[in-house]
């Protein structure tokens, strides 16, 4: 006898809606999934561009392994070393993989500050680390401010299992979307007007999806915010190394040892080898703590997803071969910066604009305000829904990032070869120009003044991946053939 599976027998976070996986963000990999490109199989498939991956210096990886068999203990060479990493470690992790990693983390900075191997706590990715602070810092029901747009990925990563709240601070294509102290003030307040509490404020920098550093006095006016609060500072830096062209990226962590009043204990970073390396298969997360207790809590919680000691053992060997490490980062900072420069003029022959104050990550904040038929959410998704139908490209629409302007998007440049971006940019040109004719100029949107209004209430359960949402949801997205 066959028995159906009861959803009362599971529990509530296991069947819930947490997992934001019905968002547009997950929709567009499932329309990719389902018709995938290839340029001889299916040239008529979906390009995948919306998948924030570095695929763009393999060959140096290769060319290190091919030279360096010892460092896999899979290997003739390197065989001997099996039985001493296949045993049990602790979960501080190796010493070589943290003394690696912490080298790794200064050069991607320009070696302009240098950090401890005994404050590294490791986890399975950026996904996993987020979680593991998020435990540490807040209780259910606590929350975290975030700056708008924001990666999707942080409405699971950091509240669904662990019941803590993402409250936005509204950032606006005025000033490039930059962070003002006015923006945190306002989220701030509104907030304790909800009777949340606010544990700490959330950054990525560079970001994703926008693609921008944050500079050095925004940086201070951050730190300067979080000490007045008592909150924590999280940042998120997992895309250190992809600036491609001045100015130079400045870490949280330059920031704190300069002329700036700051406890040391709010202070966190998150870094994974997912982005810099291109590495994402690996589940390479890091906790970077000043505060000791948070540290001593994190260590204990990584048990539950720790780097498998033959991942920690190959890419200790590999980050600490200063020759190979530096020529890789400067390799991939330069064919990054070649990718972009020819993919947004390939998009300027056509009239699309991005974003212009973007000098880092893996994609663009492509803007297709004029492209709308109208200036809402709604109106964005039916442009997205034609852009995987027909176009059969798979970018992200910026209301999946909780963008509260409509019309931007953002894709992915870095996770295919150069005969793919030809197709891609192929494949936009003739779409503009179908759709030249109905463009029309960008207005100045007029109800932006007022969505901060109801906005401030709106917090993550009322985004747009809550069945609660106000926005329209999406449909899974079906590719044709």
């Amino acid at each position: 006898m066959v028995f159906k599976l009861n959803n009362q027998l599971l529990s509530k976070i296991a069947t819930g809606k947490g997992h934001g996986e019905d968002s547009p963000y997950f929709d567009g990999w499932k329309a990719y999934d389902n018709d995938p490109y290839h340029p001889t199989k299916n040239p008529d498939g979906v390009i995948q561009m919306g998948l924030a991956e570095n695929q763009l210096c393999f060959d140096l990886i290769q060319e290190w392994l091919k030279n360096n068999p010892k460092a896999s203990i899979c290997t003739t060479e390197g065989a001997e070393e099996f039985r001493d990493i296949a045993i049990f470690q602790d979960y501080h992790g190796l010493e070589e993989f943290r003394i690696a990693i912490a080298k790794f983390m200064a050069k991607g900075r320009g070696d302009r500050v240098t950090f401890d191997p005994d404050r590294i706590v490791m986890s399975g990715g950026a996904t996993g680390a987020h979680e593991m602070i998020a435990f540490c810092l807040a209780d259910p029901g606590d929350a975290f401010l975030v700056p708008t747009p924001y990666y999707p990925g942080f409405d699971r990563d950091l509240r669904w299992r662990t019941g803590v709240q993402l409250f936005p601070v509204d950032c606006e294509s005025s000033n490039h979307f930059k962070i003002t102290r006015e923006a945190l003030e306002y989220a701030y307040e509104m907030a304790q007007l909800d009777n949340i509490r606010v544990k700490g404020l959330l950054i990525t920098n560079p970001s994703n999806p926008l693609g921008t550093i944050l500079d050095r006095e925004t940086l201070k006016s951050i730190v300067n915010f979080i000490n007045e609060k008592n909150i924590h500072l999280v940042c998120d830096e997992i895309y250190a190394a992809t600036v491609f062209s001045q100015p130079e990226f400045v870490s949280i962590s330059e920031i704190i040892e300069e002329e700036v009043e700051c406890n040391l204990d709010l202070i966190h970073i998150v870094y994974s080898l997912s982005k810099d390396m291109g590495f994402p298969g690996f589940r390479v997360g890091i906790v970077y703590s000043y505060n000791d207790a948070v540290v001593s809590c994190a260590r204990k919680m990584s048990s539950f997803g720790l780097v498998s000691s033959q991942t920690q053992h190959l890419i200790a060997s590999m980050l600490s071969d200063d020759e190979f490490v530096d020529n890789f980062i400067m390799q991939s900072k330069k064919r990054l910066a070649s990718r972009y420069s020819s993919f947004t003029k390939g998009l300027a022959q056509v009239g699309i604009k991005c974003l212009k104050t973007s000098n880092a990550g893996l994609f663009v904040w492509m803007d297709l305000r004029r492209l709308l038929k109208e200036q809402t959410v709604a109106g964005e998704l039916a442009l997205w829904r034609v852009i995987i139908n027909d176009v059969k490209l798979n970018v992200s629409p910026g209301s999946s990032f909780h963008c509260t302007e409509q019309g931007w998007f953002r894709v992915c440049f870095a996770n295919m070869d150069d005969q793919t971006v030809e197709v891609a940019l192929s494949r936009i040109k003739t779409f503009m120009l179908k759709n030249k004719e109905a463009m029309m100029p960008v207005k100045k949107l007029r109800w932006q003044g007022s969505l901060k209004l109801s906005f401030s209430s709106r917090i993550y359960d009322d985004f747009i991946m809550s069945p609660h949402s106000p926005f329209p949801q999406s449909p899974l997205v079906q590719a044709r053939n």
